[in-house]
């Protein structure tokens, strides 16, 4: 926490910004790149969704209060920038979120950077079909083994709800995978 208060100082402050931001990148790239992976499915997206994220932490980061902590608020914004990618995706091609999501994990066999095998394409799968909320919530426990208390603040709900919403889909995931 105290290496983040130290960061956000020095960017707020202008203080080598720059090279400051770098450090900031490194610390978090890995983690927020998976985590947008884990929504918009392809390699290349992803990377397109995490330097977008970096762009408006950047350009954000004097908005920064401190009231959350600094990953907090960045997981939110890359959160905000995956759907907008999806959404604006979908308009473009004239079809829904869900569509997008499946032409995504469709083209996942194809993707150099997925080392997933049958097992994990129809657990992609069965993550596609959860209403949104409940696809975040099951890839950031499941995959990225975030605590509720941090899910809370990003995703800015109760712990209850995001643990009846994990329980949910875990239950829908099961079933899909018995059945399919």
């Amino acid at each position: 926490m105290g290496e983040e208060l130290e960061l956000v100082k020095q960017l707020q402050s202008n203080t080598n910004k720059d090279s400051v931001f770098k450090e900031l990148v490194t610390l978090y790239k890995e983690r927020l790149y998976w985590h947008i992976r884990g929504i918009v499915k392809s390699h290349d997206d992803a990377d397109d969704v995490l330097q977008n994220t970096f762009i408006k932490v950047y350009k954000n980061i004097h908005n920064f209060k401190g009231d959350s902590k600094l990953f907090s608020w960045m997981y939110r914004i890359a959160t905000n920038e995956s759907i907008s990618f999806l959404n604006k995706r979908a308009k473009q091609l004239q079809i829904t979120n869900e569509e997008v999501i499946n032409l995504s994990i469709n083209n996942l066999t194809s993707d150099v950077y997925f080392e997933g095998d049958e097992i994990q394409l129809k657990l992609q799968k069965a993550i596609a079909l959860l209403p949104e909320k409940q696809q975040l919530v099951f890839n950031m426990k499941y995959f990225e083994d975030i605590k509720y208390k941090d899910m809370a603040e990003i995703l800015q709900t109760s712990e209850g709800a995001l643990k009846a919403s994990y329980h949910i889909a875990v239950k829908k995931i099961e079933a899909y995978l018995i059945n399919n």
